[in-house]
């Protein structure tokens, strides 16, 4: 059967928020919820008032809902609802597995991460490491490009090594890591590997057993759902080794390390962000997770169209350097205009209805340099974006002369 392409103008109709008339190229700050996931929230804030725990119906609700989000995500990531842990933010998910870790895992150890995480991951992990006297060690990205070289791990990752942290796609620059050697040298060594695949869930169909990954991370409102993160274990069973960082003693499973239950609303929401993902391509069939792949590779396909439209365009702007032009990226760019702050670049395209990043906490663009030239401008596509807005940025672009 020939498949249907992407109808990105079906897409847009799915977003009330684009009749606005801006352009929004700033996924990393939050990309455009889909009307069906605010109605979701909405419901869930009049339907699920109660935690999960008694024999109210609400109660039941709520912790019909919690299943519900829990398989949502596995779905999204091909893992099991077992092991899937939900938190408000990443750097939540991150501090209560480092409080979980045994002692044994920070003694006498080493960590290893790399510039190219974000703060909300390396701050958690970089505190324990701090408190256990912890060695920490650092991979590099590849100044020219921004990319992050996998030899290195070679050399970081050895048998004294508790955990490896390391990002699947940058929220900066979009450069995708190659996480097979990672994962290898991790399993070698016994490390754990803990993959934050939070850029490149809005784009790529994802699997955890692919990515040799023991845990994902992952943040919902990175692909148009509610500001609710999740962290999947390949092995649920390791949750059962990890301290309960819960308050509720009673807790088990995922529960263990989740410090306090999630509101049945956001849940909810989080539900209806996957089903939106699914959805994308209206052809698609079979399960949750079949039409998950399906869509999300049609979606891939037009962005990625797309995203070499966009970095051609900015690659032949005779006053503008796009860092990492030839990387294997998602659709994020960074780019530094010659002799203009970023701050002032993104002045203009927000008074030209164009929203875009500016000075975005990255140590990847601090190593790179972009602080000497004034910082550097981040743009990110999302489904609902089209060519006449990479053509109305390149045009407010090419007013700086």
């Amino acid at each position: 059967m020939v498949r249907m392409p992407f109808d990105v103008a079906s897409v847009r109709g799915l977003f009330p928020t684009l009749g606005d008339g801006w352009i929004y190229l700033d996924p990393q700050a939050g990309m455009q919820i889909p009307d069906s996931v605010a109605s979701a929230v909405s419901s869930g804030f009049r339907a699920l008032p109660s935690l999960p725990g008694t024999r109210s119906p609400q109660a039941r609700a709520a912790a019909e809902a919690l299943a519900n989000a829990r398989s949502a995500v596995a779905d999204l990531l091909g893992a099991d609802p077992a092991g899937v842990v939900l938190g408000p933010s990443r750097s939540a998910l991150v501090s209560a597995f480092v409080d979980a870790l045994p002692l044994g895992a920070w003694l006498d150890r080493n960590l290893v991460v790399s510039r190219s995480d974000d703060d909300e991951v390396l701050a958690p992990l970089l505190a324990g490491a701090g408190r256990h006297g912890t060695h920490v060690r650092w991979a590099e990205v590849d100044i020219e490009d921004g990319t992050l070289p996998t030899w290195q791990f070679a050399d970081l990752v050895d048998d004294d090594t508790s955990v490896v942290a390391v990002t699947l796609a940058s929220s900066v620059t979009g450069a995708v890591t190659d996480i097979g050697p990672i994962a290898g040298h991790a399993r070698a060594t016994r490390a754990r590997l803990l993959v934050d695949a939070t850029t490149a869930a809005a784009y790529v169909p994802l699997s955890i057993d692919e990515l040799g990954a023991d845990a994902v991370l992952v943040s919902a409102e990175r692909w148009g759902g509610p500001r609710v993160a999740a962290l999947a274990f390949a092995d649920p069973g390791q949750l059962s080794l990890l301290t309960r960082v819960s308050a509720w003693p009673s807790a088990h499973g995922p529960e263990r390390l989740e410090p306090e239950p999630l509101p049945g609303a956001l849940l909810s929401g989080l539900v209806s962000s996957v089903d939106h993902l699914a959805r994308l391509d209206t052809e698609a069939s079979g399960v949750r997770r079949d039409r998950i792949l399906a869509s999300m590779s049609g979606t891939y396909e037009y962005l990625h169209r797309l995203l070499v439209y966009l970095v051609h365009s900015l690659d032949h702007m005779p006053n503008l350097r796009v860092i990492g032009a030839a990387a294997h990226r998602v659709p994020v760019v960074s780019f530094v205009v010659d002799g203009i702050a970023a701050s002032d670049v993104c002045a203009r395209l927000t008074d030209n209805g164009i929203a875009a990043l500016h000075d975005y906490p990255s140590r990847a663009l601090q190593t790179i340099g972009v602080d000497d030239a004034g910082g550097a401008v981040t743009v990110g596509l999302a489904p609902y974006s089209t060519p006449y807005e990479v053509d109305q940025l390149v045009r407010v672009l090419g007013s700086f002369g």
